[in-house]
């Protein structure tokens, strides 16, 4: 997997991340416009519960996008290692354990989303009666993780860009020297265009270095 991401072209990081999962949300709204207004050209009454039975596959359109985005940053993070400098030291390790927390707060909520739109009952729904001990619970452990996975996202990125630059100077980087590479990370759906090529480069140099020691 992770050879696959650091010598993917940036088209191909686009489709996964980008141009086919829009694609697909794209189709899944058109087929939930036919299945609720077709009722109502044919002079019946549109189901607007009809939402929820598409609303379910949403989160496997999202667990798509988040795998290729989670995957190009690990493999970017621990494949290019093996080319930072020995007298910069890199926290692989706490990068790993930053990105997992987005990576399984996102796919727990994913599942749970899952879940609720496939097993919804609207009449169950209309009747129940909120149970506000619940709803403060809920808060209190949603809120907090959610900062969190913002949080570690933002440091994985960070991490990244900085293993990218380390790598390209070979030497230790303050953040004036990958500022760039960071918010090309962040807005990734324009940076992915500059900076894999980069990545694929030094990908390359790897597998140099790798035939020339055999």
């Amino acid at each position: 997997m992770v050879n696959f991401f650091l010598k993917a072209k940036h088209w191909q990081l686009f489709l996964l991340m980008f141009a086919i999962p829009m694609v697909i949300q794209l189709a899944f709204m058109a087929g939930l416009f036919l299945t609720m207004i077709g009722p109502a050209i044919e002079g019946g009454e549109p189901d607007p519960m009809a939402i929820f039975g598409y609303m379910k596959w949403m989160p496997v359109i999202m667990l798509l996008f988040f795998a290729t985005h989670y995957g190009w940053l690990w493999s970017v993070a621990t494949g290019l290692q093996i080319k930072v400098p020995e007298n910069v030291k890199m926290k692989i390790t706490k990068f790993k354990i930053f990105l997992l927390i987005p990576v399984i707060y996102m796919t727990l909520l994913m599942v749970l989303m899952g879940f609720f739109f496939s097993c919804f009952n609207p009449v169950a729904f209309e009747n129940a009666t909120p149970n506000p001990a619940l709803i403060i619970v809920g808060m209190v452990v949603f809120i907090p993780l959610h900062f969190l996975a913002i949080f570690s996202m933002f440091y994985s990125i960070y991490f990244v860009a900085k293993t990218v630059k380390t790598v390209e100077l070979q030497r230790e980087v303050a953040f004036s020297d990958f500022a760039a590479e960071f918010f090309m990370l962040w807005f990734y759906l324009v940076g992915v265009w500059i900076l894999q090529p980069r990545i694929n480069k030094l990908a390359q140099e790897i597998d140099a270095a790798h035939a020339s020691e055999r």
